[in-house]
């Protein structure tokens, strides 16, 4: 297989400055080199090229800095869908959450040019379900998965083209410890699958992920994994633009990268919100490494 790594050093859509060097921090931990040496053929295509909020004004306090975020996402999904055109797999670095939506439209696209389901697996702490009218911030990267099931502002929702990204039931959230009232609405009204840190607390992650994949496998041909690294639990992953306590611990994380990779059904990852101003020795980024290298095969024996 030959996997594309995609930087996406932008952090327009959060709240907290820092995770646009996210890209730069994941490579200084090695990521080329370790999906090498699993036996894996690597491009990097660099970074996108991305404003910084110093360049621009926000204009809509309720969608902060739409216009260059629908731009950047826009091109993010013609970069995807040219890579999965060639059969390859694309490898995205955040950055914030909102470069999701450009991610998924880039899959989508190629997806519905062959007639083809995508699903979703969101490991998050948080829903990203908001709009602009529900966004007690209006940061973009609370509201990616929203878009992408086809709610929130137009121009994000046509990137890559007008049509919804991927039917909610189709979307799995993982790990979810954080939700607004508005948020939780919605995610039930469109039945979205919502397994919160209470359902694998109680059952275990591997019964939770053993669901998730029985039902993607007789219901999509795509899967991508979108990994907010705040999904983990602080004490392994302090360097994350929005951390919450009581995530997913270390061996709980591999095992759902695992048993991805067992399934053979991944053909997308994006790994969001590392934060190196916020990390311990580039901690974070360490850790978002292994994981990747576990849902790329990575075994102890």
């Amino acid at each position: 297989m030959t996997i594309h790594i995609i930087g996406m050093p932008m952090d327009l859509g959060a709240g907290r400055r820092g995770v646009d060097m996210g890209p730069s921090s994941i490579r200084i931990a090695g990521i080329g080199e370790r999906l090498h040496d699993l036996g894996y053929t690597i491009i990097d295509e660099g970074n996108l090229s991305i404003k910084t909020q110093e360049e621009q004004r926000i204009k809509d306090p309720h969608a902060k800095y739409l216009p260059e975020i629908t731009r950047a996402v826009t091109v993010l999904g013609n970069k995807v869908r040219k890579i999965m055109q060639r059969g390859h797999f694309p490898l995205v670095l955040g950055g914030d959450h909102s470069i999701a939506i450009g991610t998924i439209s880039g899959i989508s696209a190629h997806a519905r040019k062959r007639k083809k389901k995508v699903g979703v697996i969101w490991i998050d702490a948080h829903g990203d379900f908001n709009t602009p009218d529900s966004s007690p911030s209006g940061n973009i990267h609370g509201m990616p998965l929203a878009v992408c099931c086809g709610i929130g502002p137009r121009s994000l929702r046509s990137v890559c083209g007008n049509f919804r990204k991927v039917d909610p039931e189709n979307v799995a959230i993982i790990g979810l410890r954080n939700l607004d009232r508005q948020e939780r609405e919605q995610l039930i009204k469109l039945g979205v699958g919502v397994f919160t840190m209470e359902e694998i607390d109680r059952y275990g992650v591997h019964k939770v992920m053993k669901k998730v994949l029985q039902q993607f496998i007789s219901n999509v041909d795509y899967v991508h994994v979108s990994f907010d690294l705040d999904s983990v639990d602080p004490v392994y992953a302090p360097g994350v633009g929005t951390p919450v306590k009581g995530g997913l611990d270390y061996r709980e994380a591999h095992l759902i990268m695992e048993m991805l990779a067992d399934s053979k059904r991944v053909t997308s990852l994006e790994l969001v919100e590392v934060n190196p101003i916020l990390d311990n020795r580039n901690q974070s980024s360490e850790f978002a490494v292994e994981l990747v290298q576990s849902v790329f095969g990575k075994k102890i024996l």
